[in-house]
């Protein structure tokens, strides 16, 4: 009877959205929560399993007004009506919510989102570009990163307001002010002005990355970098971008189309800015194999100059000659010390030169092999067996049942599906 009213409600009901107070809220060790919401003329039991529950950008606390969608079900062993909860936002941002998926989807319909559009960060960035509000915490943690890590990049702060109806238009504004100061800002300035792009505007340097940051707050405090305008300025800029917008939970819309999203603003500025010192240490150790390579080459010709002496004759003929001899060779190992030291200096400054190329070729390699390691993981996740139609059979104790010897009627067992768990009980045995 119990399953028959569940397809009942299932076929007239189902999906539900509805709205109300929290009460009676726990979260279950496996992770799924359990609650009841009521409002003025009733309330009704809630469950929300551990993937939907995983899915929340906040922590729901009794009180608390949200909107729930889900579906009603009957819970059979104890006839309870109840609403299996499959999203939960707070009261007042359902619209703006499905506002904004609906802008996602139309953005992402039209490549915007697209992983081919994702360009990698500069390894050493000539400049940092920084959009932000001029009072804003961010502001100061990036910076606070930037000078502890990188003190020696110059940064160019474009502000703007990052919360009210004039966020995205000063956003958007100050983002175009920094693309004139990247490469091809300076070259289309400096064919608009006839002067050779390699003096144009040489007091400023050139922007390599830009930072888009902000603190955390709720979905309508960060409205504004889900404006489409805003997100369709940031697929035109010339240089990576590098979203840090809110919390490590918090997504807009600026997050998707960006080249990189960080969880926070200090995150960002971590991301652009490499620590000085693992490239003055990398610098030393190359100097170091260098002036070890000289010496070696020095010590293997005076051993040579030693064996030469060695040989010399007690005739003062062939002493003077031994010694002219001589002579010679230690202005040719002056010559060629002087040329080896030389040589090895270019060398140097041919490796400084190419080390931030190689650097970014080891990168590149490392994030190909790490997909890779991620794709042959995923093949191994038994949820994809799940996914197939399979479920994993358990008792009351946890063994797992893979026979039907091991059960006996009216036992109950505990079925692990795709999608979430059942409770099950034997009604007969074949």
């Amino acid at each position: 009877m119990c399953r028959a009213i569940a397809d009942a409600l299932d076929a007239k009901f189902n999906p539900v959205t509805v709205r109300g107070e929290i009460t009676s809220f726990s979260r279950a060790s496996s992770g799924h929560c359990y609650f009841s919401l009521k409002d003025e003329s009733g309330q009704i039991r809630c469950a929300m399993f551990r993937r939907a529950a995983s899915l929340l950008g906040f922590s729901p606390v009794d009180g608390e007004l949200v909107e729930l969608r889900g579906r009603l079900s009957v819970y059979e062993p104890r006839g309870d009506l109840q609403l299996i909860v499959e999203s939960m936002s707070r009261a007042g941002q359902g619209a703006l919510f499905e506002q904004f998926l609906k802008l996602k989807a139309k953005l992402e319909a039209q490549g915007l989102f697209a992983a081919a559009r994702k360009r990698s960060l500069p390894v050493m960035p000539r400049a940092i570009g920084i959009v932000t509000s001029i009072g804003a915490a961010a502001l100061h943690d990036v910076m606070t990163t930037l000078q502890r890590r990188a003190p020696h990049i110059p940064v160019l702060l474009a502000p703007a307001s990052v919360q009210g109806i004039s966020a995205p238009q000063e956003l958007s504004a100050a983002l175009a002010r920094l693309y004139g100061l990247t490469q091809e800002g300076r070259q289309g300035l400096a064919a608009a002005s006839g002067i050779p792009g390699e003096y144009a505007d040489q007091t400023d340097a050139v922007i390599d990355v830009i930072l888009l940051v902000r603190g955390g707050g709720s979905m309508e405090d960060l409205w504004a970098f889900n404006d489409e305008q805003l997100v369709r300025t940031l697929a035109q800029s010339p240089v990576p971008v590098v979203c840090g917008v809110g919390h490590e939970t918090d997504f807009t819309l600026a997050d998707f189309v960006a080249d990189m999203r960080a969880p926070t603003p200090t995150a960002a500025a971590e991301l652009v800015a490499q620590p000085r010192e693992a490239w003055l240490g990398a610098l030393d150790g190359m100097t170091r194999r260098l002036q070890d390579a000289a010496y070696r080459r020095v010590d293997r010709l005076n051993q040579q100059l030693d064996l030469t002496a060695s040989r010399l004759g007690r005739p003062a003929a062939r002493l003077g000659q031994q010694r002219l001899r001589l002579a010679a060779s230690a202005q040719r190992l002056q010559f060629l010390s002087e040329q080896l030291l030389r040589q090895r200096q270019q060398e140097l400054q041919r490796l400084q030169a190419a080390l931030p190329q190689a650097l970014q070729r080891g990168l590149g390699c490392f994030e190909e092999r790490l997909e890779r390691a991620e794709q042959h993981l995923g093949l191994l996740d038994p949820t994809l067996v799940l996914q197939r139609g399979y479920a994993w059979l358990s008792n009351a104790e946890g063994e797992t049942i893979s026979h039907v010897g091991q059960t006996r009627l009216g036992q109950t067992l505990h079925a692990t599906l795709a999608d979430g768990e059942l409770d099950l009980s034997v009604l007969c045995q074949k």
